[in-house]
């Protein structure tokens, strides 16, 4: 969650401050590559009563976005013992029997006929993403992990982008009509979530070793067919087959109505909307299967009615998963404050990475099973360890975090939250690189200075211009403390000089902040 920020006037320049939510914000100094004056400070709170260490990062302007393509990012090595997931094809077990072992399928229309129809040879399956935002969150990631795992099972993955039913807006699970978002919104948030799943399954492709084969996940847009339609045609096609009585009787509907906001004509119809998407891949692309979250079981239905009714065919299969919720019961949704977004604009994988971390010892074990490929076998060996004497604490929390940061961000982005971590321990003596410290510009309170307001001046003004300390006598007894530090090496002369090399790639430095307690020395806590 972005931090409030504050502003100050230092010298023929502002000075922007962020001020951290609590004492434990460090702070950063960052030089732009494209000027060769200005500098931002940045800082970010890591959860303690203590203060961190701080960073220097690039200015908005500056910053580039981590490149999203439709070829997988390149491998890089993991500084954990974890390994790739599944290496190949799974051809001895059904999907259904994959999705059911794992807490991964709720409902099926005809759970016996999927699995025979899965066993005669590769089946086309699409799973549905509205562009109600920019990104998708953590509770949309088990809709991209069915499709993998249909893929892994030797089936084709297809992931479709509401382009136009996010226009209507789906009223499942929700208790008030969606705000309708202008054109410009719908085109940039379609965007940006399909770069998300072009990013995330061909992530889950590289490691499950399926690139070079036929399966390949496709993603598709709904306006590509809806866009051209009139209303006429859609109710000549689609609209005479449909029946009031049992559109009214799907839970979404029901739910609604008996409500006091009621429910628009435009929601009413959206289940006829999906269930043509249905209906259309059916026809044109031969997708036999739908998933979705268990709240989409009535628009999933409506779309295998449609296929036998319109169509006059046989043969589709709908099949839903749990919603992904904590063990207290709550859901994973932007409509939660501090959503867990994929995008990395949104979320850094640094962050994502210590959400995942934090994650509670009552959920590891069901998150390990819904979110990852690993092997059941090593996930109950887990569950099991967690029970006995001599236990690593985390232990299964940091492999969960890995695998699912791999699967999200990648081999590199997993590298870059892994580098983060270990460069924002207190004490640490790594030096992080600009684009690993770069990568996190949105996570941390900025400050604004000049090139001539860093270089070649004391350390110690520094920290108290940009408010790392509050006064430069603190700044000084803190060097006294031990605890002043420099990218990671520590500051032991008062009268150390910010110098030319001290500016990471010539655009970002970084310094900790400490707080002094009843001893003599500073005292750190472990962010991780």
């Amino acid at each position: 969650m972005r931090l409030p920020r504050a502003a100050m006037t230092l010298g023929r320049r502002s000075l922007r401050a962020c001020a951290a939510p609590r004492p434990g914000a460090p702070c950063v100094a960052a030089l732009p590559p494209s000027r060769s004056r200005g500098a931002h400070l940045h800082g970010v709170s890591l959860g303690s009563e203590l203060h961190r260490g701080c960073f220097a990062l690039a200015p908005p302007s500056a910053r580039r976005g981590l490149a999203v393509s439709h070829a997988p990012r390149a491998a890089a090595s993991s500084s954990t013992s974890s390994t790739s997931s599944t290496s190949s094809i799974i051809t001895d077990r059904s999907v259904v029997d994959v999705l059911k072992e794992r807490g991964l399928l709720d409902a099926c229309t005809n759970e016996d006929e999927l699995r025979a129809a899965a066993a005669e040879g590769p089946l086309a399956v699409y799973c549905g993403f509205d562009p109600t935002a920019d990104s998708l969150h953590l509770g949309n990631l088990l809709g991209i992990v069915v499709l993998a795992w249909f893929q892994r099972c030797g089936h084709k993955p297809i992931a479709l982008l509401g382009g136009a039913t996010g226009r209507v807006g789906d009223p499942s699970g929700k208790s008030a009509e969606r705000p309708v978002l202008d054109e410009a919104t719908i085109e940039k948030n379609t965007a940006g979530i399909e770069a998300i799943l072009v990013r995330v399954l061909a992530n889950s492709a590289k490691e499950a070793g399926l690139e070079e084969e036929n399966n390949r996940a496709t993603v598709m847009n709904n306006l590509d067919w809806f866009g051209s339609m009139g209303f006429l045609e859609f109710l000549r096609d689609a609209g005479k087959h449909a029946r009031v009585g049992t559109m009214m009787a799907k839970d979404s509907v029901k739910t609604r109505l008996e409500s006091e906001q009621g429910m628009s004509f435009t929601e009413f119809t959206y289940q006829l909307l999906q269930g043509y998407d249905f209906a259309h891949l059916y026809d044109a692309h031969g997708v036999r299967v739908q998933v979705g979250g268990s709240d989409q079981w009535g628009n999933i239905t409506a779309g295998t009615d449609l296929v036998r009714k319109m169509l006059r065919k046989e043969g589709a299969y709908g099949a839903t998963f749990p919603l992904l919720v904590k063990s207290d019961g709550k859901k994973f949704g932007k409509s939660e404050e501090g959503a867990v977004w994929l995008s990395p604009e949104r979320l850094s994988p640094y962050k994502f990475y210590q959400y995942m971390l934090q994650s509670a010892d009552a959920d590891v074990v069901t998150f390990m099973k819904r979110l990852t490929f690993m092997d059941m076998e090593e996930i109950e060996r887990y569950e099991r360890e967690m029970g006995e004497q001599g236990y690593v604490p985390n232990a299964a929390q940091r492999r969960l975090a890995e695998e699912v940061t791999r699967f999200v961000h990648g081999a590199k982005g997993l590298e870059q939250a892994l580098k983060a971590t270990e460069g924002l321990k207190p004490g640490s003596d790594t030096v992080l690189d600009a684009e690993t410290l770069e990568s996190l510009a949105d996570d941390i309170p900025c400050a604004e200075v000049t090139r001539d307001e860093l270089v070649g001046r004391p350390v110690v003004d520094v920290m108290a211009a940009t408010g790392l300390q509050k006064s430069k006598g603190e700044a000084k007894r803190m060097v006294k403390g031990g605890g002043a530090r420099v990218n990671n090496v520590k500051v032991t002369d008062e009268e150390k000089l910010v110098e030319e090399e001290d500016v990471i790639e010539g655009r970002v430095m970084s310094s900790p902040r400490g707080r002094r307690t009843n001893s003599s020395s500073e005292s750190w806590d472990d962010p991780t």
